[in-house]
């Protein structure tokens, strides 16, 4: 109930995150408004689902539900641009550790690695692990499909990629700049504290606490810094930024090369990351972490100083551009899925 907590400061700092800001909004609010807009576009383009061509490489066009294995392995001809990877069989965690074990026989690696579902999203169930130890923990946890991949160090940006078939080279939509956040101790609060009394962190203050554990109790040296998560999901409590200022003509170039090496793929977000801004903003030595479908958002909208109106202009340009490709496709002889296939 709601009137337990409200007897104790925790407990009403942590229903005033309920209050959540724009960047928050459930997938359920966010989307209605938007409904009247891609009935528009159904019927302008012949197709209430023609979108789901955007990506005839992807079911459904990636939709929901599609496979980051069967992703990363139509990105194969990209070569050191995707990490090393590999999915974990099906069985009892013990049998899937020792999978993880071949894997790092086999490319050299060590310990962090990222495990991931085959099937997920918003960062659900991925995590970082740095021993034998913690990769078991995980997997007794979590069962399903899994992935291990190599973990990259660097800063992580998401690009949203689009092209129109037959153009002579794609664009690049967005780019978001994700910011993992630290907290800065002064020996005197512990870090459920300063998650609690920041006005943006008690937001997601559920998430955060999650994920510090017991080291939440812990009390930060004055000038210590600890970072408040691991993973770049939005939902995981990473903050995005609009990244534009990192667009350069060199990134353009290098993320639609990558991209012409999936045959199939016109439009959806990467997560990428370089070894530093510089080398991202040149196109150099980026890593593939991810690439989602035709539904993926155009995550700069969640920057905490875009408010809503701004937000919703840019989901409309996205959608525009997912029925025109989706159209263009079809044209081409591209599958749609039907309202009922997408039910399904």
């Amino acid at each position: 109930g709601f009137v337990v907590p409200l007897f104790s400061w925790k407990g009403r700092r942590r229903l005033l995150g309920f209050w959540r800001r724009w960047e928050y909004w459930p997938a359920w609010l966010l989307y209605p408004p938007l409904l009247g807009y891609l009935v528009f576009l159904g019927l302008r383009y012949r197709g209430l689902t023609v979108f789901t061509a955007a990506n005839p490489a992807m079911p459904a066009g990636g939709v929901l539900g599609e496979s980051k294995a069967d992703i990363l392995e139509g990105l194969a001809g990209a070569g050191e641009a995707v990490p090393p990877w590999s999915r974990l069989p099906d069985g009892d965690p013990e049998s899937r550790l020792e999978a993880v074990r071949r894997f790092r026989g086999e490319h050299d690696l060590e310990y962090p690695l990222i495990l991931k579902p085959d099937i997920g999203q918003r960062g659900s169930e991925v995590a970082l692990v740095r021993s034998d130890e913690e990769a078991l923990v995980h997997l007794r946890e979590h069962s399903g499909r899994f992935l291990v991949q190599r973990y990259v160090p660097g800063p992580e940006l998401s690009v949203f990629y689009y092209r129109h078939p037959g153009a002579e080279k794609g664009r690049i939509f967005s780019i978001t700049d994700k910011e993992f956040p630290v907290v800065v101790g002064d020996g005197k609060r512990t870090l459920e504290e300063f998650v609690l009394t920041d006005r943006r962190a008690v937001a997601l203050s559920s998430v955060y606490l999650e994920e510090l554990g017991d080291r939440g109790r812990d009390v930060p040296i004055a000038g210590e810094s600890v970072q408040l998560n691991e993973i770049g999901a939005h939902s995981r409590g990473t903050i995005f930024r609009d990244g534009w200022a990192r667009f350069s003509d060199a990134l353009e170039a290098r993320v639609d090369e990558i991209s012409r090496t999936y045959e199939g793929f016109y439009f959806g977000r990467y997560d990428f990351r370089a070894p530093s801004i510089e080398d991202f903003m040149l196109g150099r030595e980026l890593r593939v972490i991810e690439l989602n479908g035709v539904t993926s958002d155009s995550t700069d909208i969640y920057d905490p100083e875009n408010g809503s109106f701004k937000a919703y202009g840019k989901l409309l340009r996205q959608w525009k551009l997912a029925f025109e490709i989706g159209a263009a496709n079809r044209e081409r002889g591209a599958a749609v899925t039907s309202l009922w296939g997408l039910a399904r």
